[in-house]
């Protein structure tokens, strides 16, 4: 069986205006001291920083000098994939992650965010990497709840231009030899099972369709999370490390009542401190044949950023599985024999 690598990080929420996190050598020599040997980096600056400035997928570090050794595992595209479709209720909100220049237009802003993705799609495969990491948009996602009642088609419209939309993208990514794993992710019209199953068959069951599988957003949705890699195992070809916990009371459920992460039944944790089995999530990814990278993503709202870093490297490298060479009852086994066989069953 293969067997999955890390412990790498992902490098956005760690990024800022101050050293250690305002570079990259700056920051990968930060996270090599901390036990990773891989970092997934965001592709929407040219400079790591906090807040998203000006995507510049086109201009991101290429030499592994900078990396101080470490392995760039991914160019993560999330925010670029997120303005490829954003509903007009959204448009305000969404544009700060788009260049000044195409704020406000919206049209001007989708031929953009099109134009950034195959950017990110080429810097993966000049980097020799096969994978991005992103967001697919929504359309959809004020409409989650069907009430009012939504109208027949509306879902069925929305992701024939989802697909509309995407498919030239994944075409170019096809050429390119870069699969598009969208991260399953609340807030985008791809968000579960279902909803990734709807974009398969829109985009004509497309062979680089992918998922970025990411157990807390399955947990704070009281989803399957095991089962969820048993049935797509095939499209999952990217591995964020994040844990949550789910806990409903009496006042607030899966919509957290509008209140803030610490007091939401649904928050993303520092691995360990959640629900999320990792135990079974590693046993269960490497038996569906995953060979990339297991990604540290850090959101917590309770621990500091520094000490979920450093806990981070230790925790994902102890789940890793070094697969069996041989199988732990081969003392008893015996050679094929098909004469034997056939006496053993009677049929001799």
């Amino acid at each position: 069986m293969p067997q999955i690598q890390g412990p790498a990080v992902f490098l956005a929420q760690f990024m800022g205006d101050e050293a250690p996190f305002n570079n990259l050598p700056n920051i990968t020599k930060y996270m090599k001291d901390l036990g990773y040997l891989g970092v997934q980096v965001p592709c929407w600056d040219s400079q790591p920083r906090r807040t998203p400035r000006q995507p510049k997928a086109r201009i991101i570090a290429t030499s592994q000098g900078q990396t101080n050794g470490l392995v760039i595992t991914e160019l993560a595209s999330h925010l670029l994939g997120q303005l490829v479709a954003v509903h007009p209720t959204y448009d305000d909100l969404f544009d700060v992650f788009a260049a000044p220049e195409v704020r406000g237009n919206s049209k001007a802003r989708t031929e953009w965010a099109v134009q950034q993705m195959r950017y990110a799609i080429k810097a993966s495969a000049n980097l020799g990497l096969t994978v991005t990491p992103s967001f697919s948009g929504a359309l959809l996602w004020p409409f989650i709840y069907p009430w009012p009642q939504r109208p027949g088609g509306l879902v069925e419209e929305g992701f024939k231009e989802l697909a509309a939309r995407w498919k030239p993208i994944l075409d170019y990514a096809d050429e390119n030899g870069v699969d598009i794993a969208y991260e399953l992710h609340p807030g985008e019209d791809l968000h579960d099972g279902a909803s990734f199953e709807m974009l398969l068959e829109a985009a004509g069951n497309h062979p680089r369709l992918a998922i970025n599988y990411d157990p807390s957003h399955f947990v704070l949705q009281a989803m399957d999370y095991i089962g969820f890699i048993d049935h797509y195992g095939s499209r999952i070809k990217a591995f964020h490390v994040k844990d949550a916990e789910f806990r409903p009371d009496a006042r607030a459920g899966v919509y957290g009542g509008y209140q803030g992460w610490t007091s939401r039944p649904g928050r993303f944790r520092s691995l360990g401190d959640g629900e999320v089995d990792f135990g079974q999530v590693f046993t269960r990814m490497t038996a569906a044949g995953y060979t990339g990278w297991a990604v540290l993503e850090w959101e917590c709202c309770f621990k500091d950023s520094a000490q979920g870093a450093a806990e981070g490297a230790p925790f994902i490298a102890s789940h890793l599985i070094d697969v069996p060479t041989r199988a732990f009852d081969d003392f008893a086994g015996a050679a094929s024999d098909t004469a034997r066989n056939r006496k053993i069953l009677g049929i001799s």
